[in-house]
């Protein structure tokens, strides 16, 4: 999809002459739209929970909440967090885990590989009185978490293996790489078979979004208002047609 997405910016673009979008900046332009529509589907998908509990919303292939939740799934991650010191873990990360993490869904607890219980997140604040207390300390059935910058801390303390906590989180899609070879007449040509080539992780329906707002970073960077405008206003017609 991404060649298709810079074909048609360089299209649009090169129609009056606007100016040259270089591989760099598409790829920086590219990266930024994908991320502003990966932040979209979370309000969307707020907006027709909402809708549901009005029953203002359809069922079947009208059940516009499945759609967004299939999309938010393909960045679900299960994995084990690198244990830190004891019962404290790194969070998911590009060092620890391959993909730093938009969202924490669960914490799950396991000892001797026996899954016990999920974790219930509590402020830093809350958690001395908490472990103090005979009603509310957290139990291996009942286990909490605290997280302060990029650990989490697992109670009871004796939630302290190596493999001992779970992580279900949501991650940040990966960021697109449009790739190429440059042949003799200083053109670059797309090549998907590089290593680092990435495409878009959204859907195909999202690709003329993608234009759009890559259209208007475009517009910026070459500072010509027209472009900016363009992108602008075909964003405003999909917003409409949702």
């Amino acid at each position: 999809m991404i060649n298709s997405v810079r074909n048609t910016v360089l299209a649009i673009i090169n129609k009056n002459n606007y100016g040259y979008l270089s591989p760099n900046d598409f790829n920086l332009f590219a990266k930024q739209a994908q991320l502003d529509l990966f932040d979209e589907y979370f309000f969307q998908y707020n907006q027709q929970i909402n809708e549901e509990n009005a029953r203002l919303s359809g069922t079947g292939y009208a059940d516009l909440k499945k759609g967004y939740e299939e999309v938010i799934d393909y960045f679900s991650v299960t994995q084990d967090l690198t244990q830190s010191a004891a019962n404290s873990y790194f969070l998911p990360s590009a060092a620890t885990t391959g993909s730093d993490y938009y969202l924490i869904n669960e914490i799950r607890c396991s000892s001797l590989t026996v899954f016990k219980g999920i974790a219930e997140p509590v402020s830093n604040s809350k958690i001395t009185l908490l472990n103090n207390s005979m009603l509310t300390a957290p139990s291996v059935i009942y286990p909490a978490y605290t997280q302060e910058a990029e650990k989490v801390t697992i109670y009871p303390v004796s939630f302290n293996g190596a493999t001992d906590i779970k992580c279900q989180y949501i991650r940040y899609p990966k960021d697109p790489n449009w790739t190429f070879t440059t042949i003799s007449n200083g053109d670059p040509i797309f090549n998907q078979s590089q290593a680092d080539y990435q495409d878009f992780e959204l859907p195909l329906d999202d690709g003329n979004d993608l234009v759009s707002k890559i259209l208007q970073y475009a517009g910026i960077q070459i500072r010509e208002g027209d472009v900016f405008k363009f992108g602008q206003v075909e964003e405003q017609m999909q917003n409409k047609e949702q």
